[in-house]
């Protein structure tokens, strides 16, 4: 068996109901070498976090030139599974998500999330399934994580939310999808009925607003990950402390960054 294939069969494995993946999401080399540090068995990507830091917007504005030049950078500089947000796929057509695919598995990752922005579920049931394909064609099971953005709509956890909610779960999952992202849900009761709804692993997020990693985990998720959240933390705290460079002369550093120059140094080695 080769690497690439027992490491994208353990990202599977990893995704237990009850005991997540926790997954802190990375966007460059360095936040993934701390992530890993911290414990982690497997590195995820954010494609908001690897956007930003090549300057561009958030929301399928990133290229896949620049987002796949990020993925093999971490790739190569990790020994664990990694999973990567190609946002909607970078393309127009199933055929240029297979594209993208078929490029993710040359980088050596283990999955991808794809999101379906509120497509028609017919249209993102063709993308998953031109994934898929590429997959297959490719020789490699890589877990497809299928965004469903029925957060867009608002009023999250009410009967009509639940109802788009699973029936694109479980149109996702006919096309070949390994697991279900379902952000906003925010309730216990919530995650446990798209949890019964579904026979895939559900991955929800954890951050500001959300239950804790516990309490996710006793609803049901098989996996939990950080989205957005730790790379708009690291940038405001670049904001906190240039403003009070700028507004307050008198602005003394009260204590050391937890990970000084050292650390830093000593995660990113060769």
């Amino acid at each position: 068996m080769n690497t690439e294939l027992e490491s994208t069969l353990a990202f599977h494995s990893m995704h237990v109901q009850g005991s997540p993946l926790i997954l802190p999401n990375a966007w460059d080399v360095a936040s993934a070498r701390v992530v890993l540090a911290a414990g982690a068995r497997a590195i995820a990507t954010t494609s908001a976090g690897v956007a930003w830091s090549f300057g561009q917007r958030d929301g399928n504005h990133l290229t896949r030139t620049s987002a796949l030049d990020a993925v093999r950078r971490i790739a190569s500089s990790v020994a664990v599974p990694i999973t990567v947000d190609i946002e909607g796929g970078y393309g127009a057509t199933p055929s240029d998500v297979a594209v993208t695919i078929a490029e993710c598995l040359d980088a050596g990752v283990s999955g991808v999330n794809i999101e379906d922005s509120l497509r028609s579920i017919d249209e993102q049931e063709r993308r998953i399934t031109a994934a898929r394909a590429a997959a297959d064609d490719a020789g490699m099971p890589l877990f497809i994580n299928a965004r469903i953005d029925t957060h867009l709509h608002g009023d999250i956890g009410s009967t009509g939310w639940v109802e788009e909610t699973v029936t694109r779960a479980a149109s996702y999952a006919s096309a070949g999808a390994s697991g279900i992202f379902v952000l906003g849900a925010l309730r216990a009761d919530t995650v446990r009925t798209l949890v019964n709804a579904t026979t895939l692993p559900l991955n929800v997020a954890f951050g500001p607003g959300t239950l804790s990693i516990n309490e996710l985990a006793g609803a049901g998720a098989s996996r939990i990950s950080a989205g957005s959240s730790i790379a708009e933390a690291a940038y405001s705290v670049a904001q906190h402390w240039a403003s009070a460079m700028f507004d307050n002369s008198d602005a003394v550093v009260a204590s050391p960054p937890t990970l000084g120059w050292g650390a830093l140094n000593g995660l990113v080695r060769d």
